[in-house]
């Protein structure tokens, strides 16, 4: 095989390619060609013989592990690399616990718990030990629970845990130990893992069965890592053990990148490998492909101030590009209304495409704003990290039954598929099948099986009903030895009767939800098609587990491709677009007020921010507001520091809203270097805002200038700003209180009518 393929690397990207002995640490800054190297390197170790089984490569989405496949595929040809264990963490540890399940008491086609299962039960056990679920919330306690998990803490080992016993005391949710039992309990019983026992259990193996380590330590002659700083305790101390033979170890990443400790991510993992590995190769992948020399300047200029880091020195040569653009709002209503303003005029006056833009913010809840601008403006946006296409109602339901065939203790299946569609077996029933499980230590499928050992549990039509189910679901299982995944699913959606209940749908709702079942029988079939082509299993059990492993990144749909993309800057990692807003960048906002305490947390804020700049290939524009809605009252703002952190040469203030570029750019200096970082409360009411500089444009530039919100104040010939029309002049005042009413001329809005008590009008005092 040619390695030509190496012509098209850069000095930097060849020399960590084609070096592959030893332990290997490959940083690479944003935009670098970090998926290019991994994929190169493993192409490179094939070209020179290596078995395709004797190498394991690890990512955190299928979406990565698919593209990386695909491009080796055509650089080493499919017979040559077909066997590669190439995969995200989660679906190789299920690949080596479905062969070794065995051995920790589980089957072989145990089920895959997602989040929305793991919420589900845990909310069960809450009901059972008559709790609150107001304050054992369960996404509260699932979120425990994987902590714990992902720091390799046991259900058991939680029990003893006396510092984790002790901080639910204090939070006032003692009894989350017990819930935790419970629900490993539960999940065992069911023959069920969660995405965070894949991990768990793995580690288990390895610890507890030394012949099983010693196969897969002894089969993995080169081990790749992608995202590294992203790991967690539990995937650094695997990928450790598996490599400690051969010690061929390649791991890729940014440690300017980390942002996710909230999940369990360790940034020590990345910064201590040279410990770990004292006899490592540092390779350093630092010029930029992606962005403008503008973008990357502005980004290194922030990311330098942080002083956990392994440094490096990124660079484009690419185009200078646009400065980046800093928007001033008075209000977050008005900062939605300039960047949707600002996104429609582009893609009209540069020919930009919707799919070409983003909007990112720092929390879920900003995204509200931006949604309703959007439609007032006619734009086409999608919200990344909504429901999933597999998590909609009537696909979980069919799933449910999938779920069924290949494990019928899976008690959440169960529970979702006993009177779906309705066949007269109402909650007090289920109830009484999963009392009576759970006092004979049984799965609910084995009650419903057994009838002559639980006969008193119903009235002969109730066991009637329960009957044809049981019937059911044994024909299905019958039937599917034989099928592969698209055939069972025909089968499922025909027997069971959803298809004729969706297809008889008149609704909007139900006319979508029958096109949902069409969808995803045609997903099933491009499966089946290419577990076909590939020579791999092409069953339901196959199926399911690749649709379990799924990440958010691995779930767009086609018909969302041009729409302009709303997201959370944590889901923006490893996407790029041609141009980007970050809105919110405030104090207590972003860097948002639980990472204040103390420098690491704050050092990962700003490793967030990186992110979030270096996501944008052309053009940048970080906007903030002056005065933002929390809990239903309006409250002054200061500019975040990251604004502060960045060279000036980078910057553009342009002058929108009669702000001049000079007032902007003072007054973003002087409220941060001021060290106002928290907001003051103000019940509704504007603090002065001192050193704006020019207001209007007939001013002289000297001035100084304060808001005030007194409508004692609004008469005629009064200068007001409105957080969504802009800044005009009272023309006249109508009426009696409390219906007193303005006519305001505003600059770019023309005249307005607006009832005062309701207006929210700035008067801007001299």
């Amino acid at each position: 095989m040619s390695a030509g393929f190496l012509n098209e690397l850069n000095d930097a990207q060849k020399e960590a390619v084609v070096n592959t002995e030893g332990p290997a640490l490959v940083i690479a800054g944003a935009g670098a060609g970090k998926t290019r190297v991994l994929t190169y390197r493993i192409a490179y170790l094939l070209s020179n013989g290596t078995d395709a089984g004797k190498i394991l490569a690890l990512t955190f989405t299928n979406k990565a592990a698919g593209e990386m496949k695909e491009r080796i595929i055509g650089i080493a040809g499919y017979n040559n690399s077909r066997y590669l264990w190439m995969g995200t963490f989660h679906s190789i540890f299920a690949r080596i616990l479905r062969k070794e399940s065995d051995k920790l008491g589980y089957p072989s086609s145990y089920t895959i718990y997602d989040s929305t299962d793991s919420r589900s039960l845990i909310r069960s056990i809450i009901n059972e030990l008559r709790l609150d679920d107001k304050v054992y919330k369960p996404s509260s306690v699932a979120a425990r629970i994987s902590t714990a998990k992902n720091n390799l803490i046991t259900a058991s080992g939680y029990s003893a845990y006396s510092t984790a016993v002790e901080t639910d005391k204090r939070n006032r949710v003692p009894e989350v130990a017990e819930i935790f039992r419970r629900y490993s309990a539960r999940c065992y019983k069911a023959g069920a893992m969660d995405f965070d026992d894949l991990l768990l259990n793995t580690n288990i193996l390895l610890r507890d069965f030394p012949e099983v380590l010693n196969e897969y330590r002894s089969k993995f002659n080169y081990i790749l890592v992608d995202e590294y700083q992203d790991t967690n305790w539990a995937q650094y101390l695997i990928v450790k053990k598996l490599s400690e033979l051969h010690r061929n170890l390649c791991v890729v990443g940014d440690d300017a990148q980390s942002i996710y400790s909230f999940r369990g991510a360790r940034i020590e993992n990345i910064l201590n490998f040279r410990i770990d590995y004292p006899d490592y190769r540092l390779y350093k992948l630092e010029q930029n492909y992606r962005s403008t020399k503008t973008i990357v300047n502005a980004a290194n200029s922030v990311i330098h101030m942080n002083t956990g880091q392994i440094k490096k020195t990124v660079f484009s040569e690419n185009v200078t590009g646009r400065k980046i653009n800093v928007l001033q709002s008075m209000t977050d209503a008005e900062e939605g209304f300039r960047i949707a303003s600002d996104i429609f005029d582009k893609s009209l006056s540069e020919q930009i495409k919707w799919e070409d833009f983003a909007v990112l913010y720092r929390t879920n809840a900003q995204s509200r704003i931006f949604e309703e601008t959007f439609r007032k403006k006619n734009i086409p946006y999608k919200i990344w990290g909504g429901l999933s296409f597999y998590e909609r109602k009537e696909i979980k339901d069919i799933l449910g039954y999938f779920r069924m065939i290949i494990n019928p203790i899976d008690e959440e299946a169960f529970r979702r598929t006993i009177n779906y569609p309705k066949r007269g077996i109402g909650k007090t029933s289920t109830d009484r099948i999963f009392e009576a499980a759970s006092q004979h230590d049984i799965p609910a499928w084995s009650i419903v099986s057994g009838r002559a050992s639980f006969e008193p549990l119903f009235t002969p039509s109730t066991w009637k009903r329960v009957e044809a189910y049981t019937i059911l679901i044994n024909n299905l299982i019958s039937g599917n030895q034989k099928l592969n995944a698209y055939e069972s699913a025909r089968v499922v959606i025909n027997e069971t009767g959803i298809g004729k209940e969706l297809r008889e749908g008149q609704t909007p709702e139900e006319v979508s939800r029958y096109e949902n079942l069409q969808e995803l029988l045609n997903a099933i079939k491009e499966f089946t098609e290419a577990a076909g082509t590939n020579g791999e299993p092409s069953g339901l059990g196959a199926y399911m587990e690749s649709i379990a492993l799924l990440t958010d990144q691995d779930n767009e749909d086609e018909e969302d491709r041009n729409k302009v993309t709303l997201m959370t800057v944590h889901s923006a990692k490893g996407l790029e677009f041609r141009c980007i807003y970050v809105a919110g960048l405030e104090e207590n906002l972003f860097p948002s007020l639980l990472s204040l305490s103390t420098n690491k947390d704050i050092e990962e804020e700003r490793r967030l921010f990186y992110v979030a700049l270096t996501r944008a290939r052309e053009q940048a524009t970080l906007s903030y507001a002056l005065n933002r809605y929390k809990w239903g009252n309006l409250e002054s703002c200061s500019p975040s520091r990251f604004l502060k952190e960045i060279d000036e040469q980078y910057l553009d203030y342009p002058q929108t809203g009669g702000i001049p570029i000079s007032a902007r750019r003072r007054m973003v200096r002087e409220n941060i270097t001021g060290n106002n970082y928290s907001p003051s409360v103000n019940k509704g009411e504007f603090s002065d805002r001192r050193n704006l500089g020019k207001i209007s444009g007939s001013q002289p530039a000297g001035n100084n200038f304060s808001y005030t919100s007194d409508l004692d104040q609004i008469r005629p010939g009064t200068d007001v700003v409105h957080e969504r029309f802009g800044q005009g002049r009272v023309k006249k005042i109508e009426g009696e209180a409390p219906n007193t009413t303005a006519i305001v001329d505003f600059e770019q809005g023309g005249e307005k009518k607006l009832l005062l008590r309701f207006a929210r009008l700035m008067v801007i005092k001299k």
